[in-house]
């Protein structure tokens, strides 16, 4: 199963065609959207073409393949609006014996164990750390990155997270063949900075 991961797309009609392209293009089965979907957020800017009717409209031709948890800025209000379901705070998916928790970022961690990559947005950072037996990972944010970070995704497939641009440039990446066991005694920060073209 190939899995399209994504967070914060904050109303950006731009930046959701660009990642919806980059979906299409990588042949993904599912598309895991970390919340965060319509509105901008009170401690955000106004994203590059703004427009959240145009962004629900978009994700209506996906419908059928997404997979969303609530973020911070998602209200009752969206739920009306999208086409699909925006489950609850957390969620998971099973693959290749991999056990896949989800979640925006915003609330605690839930408790996780061997064979567990919790995979969160909020930060708008990208992230890839062992903590304790598990693995955290954050795509960063489709349409407002930060710290100088890409506008980005992870690509999962065969026990492998690919942290991508919206390009299809690769920078980083997680593979649970290679890994020993997320078991470390101090977290271990795996994050490269690209910088956004202009």
């Amino acid at each position: 199963m190939k899995l399209f991961i994504a967070s914060d797309i904050h109303g950006s009609a731009k930046y959701c065609r660009l990642m919806l392209e980059a979906f299409n293009r990588e042949n993904a089965d599912k598309l895991l959207l970390l919340g965060d979907i319509l509105y901008h957020g009170p401690r955000n800017p106004l994203p590059e073409e703004y427009s959240p009717k145009e962004v629900a409209e978009m994700l209506s031709a996906v419908k059928q393949n997404i997979l969303c948890v609530r973020g911070n800025c998602d209200s009752e209000v969206d739920q009306m609006v999208l086409p699909f379901p925006i489950l609850s705070d957390y969620s998971a998916v099973f693959a290749d014996g991999v056990n896949i928790y989800l979640s925006h970022g915003h609330k605690s961690v839930p408790p996780l164990g061997k064979d567990c990559v919790y995979v969160t947005g909020h930060t708008h950072v990208p992230l890839n750390v062992a903590v304790g037996e598990y693995y955290h990972l954050n795509p960063g944010s489709v349409s407002l990155p930060k710290d100088g970070t890409a506008h980005g995704y992870i690509l999962y497939e065969n026990r492998k997270f690919v942290f991508k641009t919206l390009d299809g440039e690769e920078y980083d990446r997680l593979d649970l063949n290679e890994a020993t066991g997320a078991t470390v005694k101090r977290p271990v920060v795996r994050r490269k900075i690209v910088r956004r073209r202009k």
